[in-house]
């Protein structure tokens, strides 16, 4: 499709290789973002140790203590970006949360790591809602998903990335050392992407299906819409009932709720399942994880804004029933690669699952953002990043970790259960007298400890952490169903929102 024109003239006002290059500024920014953001789960093991904390506090520290201020502040921000200049509110974020990851470094016990990701937080949630809004104004709508399956491919990226070089520098060096040198490189990027990016007019994008012309061009007015407490909330209100009063974009916001619950449930204790589980260093965690979402994850992103923008000209349909169909596929390879018994079996069996897994995001993100008028979707982004990250970021590393708490219990006291089922049954019902976290500070035997009290410390926090990820993997079939179900009246609701 030609480019889109600005009303008046006939040169184009953004050429497709300058709208790449904002692209590929944002997908950095996003990529920094999963970095400083996910970071935590690879070097968690090391903070663990040397702080004395317990699978719970690593949960709030990934979870609910970055995501609290993170989902929060993220609707006032967006609504910020819905009437002043989005590329100065992401850069000006990305320092934020750049200097915060840094200042994790020099954290002296829980509360001030706790505090500093607060900050962190607090910077990460002016990033994607104004870069939502940007795509969806440098791109029209049938390449739309495509666009932002780029943009998301910054959730491997990041997260391969801060595996790699988290592990390796935590291991060669510290996990304070660790956080400083992730951190930092972000201030540099704000300021690229405040020189390079242009602000769009808003609508720039939203053109009428056929040879355009300058009239299908729908720029904003140079008025910015007035301000009141009373328009806040209604707009609020407005893009809340999108968001959950139409059927099949209710059941997609559930479905990357669920999804992403268990995702980051899992996530945050799959590197310390490999240290756990098979004694491996964590340089070559970081290294093993790293490439397995760099490659699996990736491609599963990518496929799913692709695909669903090629079959979607068919069929709206398929902006559902992709994601559906991956993660039910998903669901039970991820569950076998956790039960083997060997880590190159695991790693192996790993690489294909996310293919099909991550193809979620990028159809879930555009019908949202072409659910709702051109100043709404920001705040479109705001609210479902609300819902889910409260949610799935906020509660699913915090959920995994206090269940494998709960299972470390019941695993010491009874070492013979291997069955997932019986022991998270037993861990509910009498898990025993022995206390593990008074005899296993920190998931270890205490220095001059019995041998036998090591090997039954160990073995119990290897086969809880192994338990809580299955559980916790079980979420993506639950989340299939939604995406499923947010197929029936897609169609429908697609030809709505293209008439109004």
């Amino acid at each position: 499709m030609a480019d889109a024109r600005a009303s008046g003239g006939d040169r184009p006002l953004y050429s497709n290789g300058y709208k790449a290059a904002v692209l590929g500024l944002l997908l950095a920014t996003y990529t920094f973002n999963f970095i400083d953001r996910t970071i935590i789960a690879v070097i968690g093991q090391a903070i663990k140790v040397d702080l004395k904390l317990t699978d719970t506090q690593l949960g709030l520290l990934g979870g609910l203590y970055f995501a609290l201020l993170y989902t929060i502040l993220g609707i006032p921000i967006a609504r910020l970006a819905e009437r002043y200049n989005r590329v100065t509110i992401i850069s000006v974020s990305l320092v934020i949360w750049s200097g915060f990851t840094a200042l994790c470094g020099a954290a002296a016990n829980f509360a001030q790591l706790a505090l500093f990701r607060f900050g962190v937080g607090v910077g990460e949630a002016g990033c994607s809602p104004p870069s939502h809004s940007l795509i969806s104004d440098y791109f029209e709508p049938k390449k739309r998903a495509s666009a932002l399956s780029i943009y998301s491919f910054g959730i491997p990226l990041g997260t391969m990335f801060g595996a790699v070089a988290g592990g390796w520098l935590a291991q060669e060096f510290s996990w304070r050392v660790a956080f400083v040198l992730v951190g930092l490189p972000g201030v540099l990027l704000a300021l690229i992407v405040k020189l390079v990016v242009k602000e769009p007019p808003r609508g720039h994008s939203e053109i009428v299906e056929r040879p355009i012309e300058a009239e299908d061009l729908v720029v904003e007015p140079t008025a910015k819409p007035a301000f009141s407490m009373a328009q806040e909330f209604s707009e609020l209100w407005a893009v809340t009932k999108v968001l959950f009063g139409k059927w099949p974009v209710l059941h997609m916001v559930l479905g990357v709720t669920i999804a992403s619950f268990g995702s980051y449930g899992s996530g945050a204790f799959v590197p310390p399942y490999f240290v756990r589980t098979y004694g491996l260093g964590l340089a070559q965690v970081g290294l093993i994880t790293g490439l397995i979402m760099g490659f699996s994850a990736g491609i599963g992103t990518l496929v799913g804004g692709f695909l669903t923008d090629w079959a979607g000209k068919k069929s709206v349909k398929w902006y559902a029933l992709t994601p559906a169909i991956g993660l039910l596929i998903a669901t039970p390879i991820y569950i076998s690669a956790y039960l083997q018994t060997s880590w190159q079996t695991t790693a192996l069996i790993l690489l294909i699952p996310g293919i099909f897994h991550y193809t979620y995001l990028a159809p879930t993100f555009a019908v949202v953002q072409n659910s709702v008028e051109p100043r709404r979707r920001a705040t479109a982004t705001a609210l479902l990043f609300f819902f889910l990250n409260l949610i799935a970021l906020g509660g699913g590393p915090v959920f995994t970790g206090w269940l494998i708490d709960h299972l470390a219990q019941f695993n010491f006291n009874n070492p013979g259960s291997t069955g997932v089922l019986h022991a998270v049954v037993g861990s509910f019902g009498d898990p025993g007298p022995a206390n593990f976290g008074a005899a296993c500070p920190g998931g270890l035997a205490t220095k001059g400890s019995a041998p036998e009290l090591a090997t039954a410390c160990a073995g119990a926090v290897a086969r809880s952490t192994q338990q809580g990820i299955i559980v916790s993997l079980c979420f993506y079939a639950w989340a299939g169903v939604h995406y499923a179900l947010a197929a029936i009246g897609l169609v429908k609701h697609m030809k709505e929102r293209a008439g109004a």
